[in-house]
């Protein structure tokens, strides 16, 4: 892989992104692939706490992470009342190489893998973003109109993934087009 490439993950809270990133890290970094990721928290968090996402996916092999929220975003700092940073600010920050996850971000312009699970009771995001390149679901989607896969399928949400994410630059110019 040259250069970064980047994909999300998006997907209502309780969907499963932080566990499904805890098993598809592993099996990137097990392939050759250096991965960073970026967690979108809301407003005031702390980090590296077992337990806490950031640790996580620290102890699951990622060589970067970066969370942020309204309040304050980490590689740490503290931004109180300025605002939080944005995704292609964050996005700039990482090592220019390997594969970017990124956590949340939801409404964002970046490709995007849903995470979806019928429990949630939540409607899927994939009918009205045409950003989300690929689903990760415990139910069929047959008029999703892109690749769908089973939830607990790591290897082939890895393939996708690795597919589907796009080099940073194309990224930033599309996040940076009014």
């Amino acid at each position: 892989m040259s250069g970064l490439r980047v994909i999300g993950l998006a997907g209502w809270s309780g969907a499963g992104k932080t566990t499904l990133l805890a098993r598809l890290i592993p099996l990137l970094v097990a392939r050759g692939v250096r991965v960073a990721t970026l967690k979108h928290a809301h407003h005031a968090f702390d980090i590296d706490q077992p337990g806490k996402d950031s640790h996580v996916h620290r102890q699951a092999g990622a060589s970067e992470v970066i969370v942020s929220s309204a309040r304050r975003w980490a590689q740490i700092r503290e931004v109180g009342e300025d605002g939080e940073a944005g995704l292609p600010e964050l996005l700039r920050r990482l090592v220019p190489d390997g594969l970017a996850l990124v956590e949340g971000f939801k409404r964002e312009g970046h490709p995007k893998l849903e995470v979806f699970r019928a429990a949630n009771g939540r409607p899927p995001l994939h009918p009205e973003d045409p950003r989300i390149v690929a689903i990760a679901s415990d139910r069929p989607f047959p008029e999703a109109g892109r690749p769908v896969v089973p939830l607990d399928d790591v290897e082939a949400i890895a393939d996708l993934v690795l597919a589907r994410a796009e080099p940073l630059d194309a990224v930033l110019a599309r996040l940076e087009t009014p």
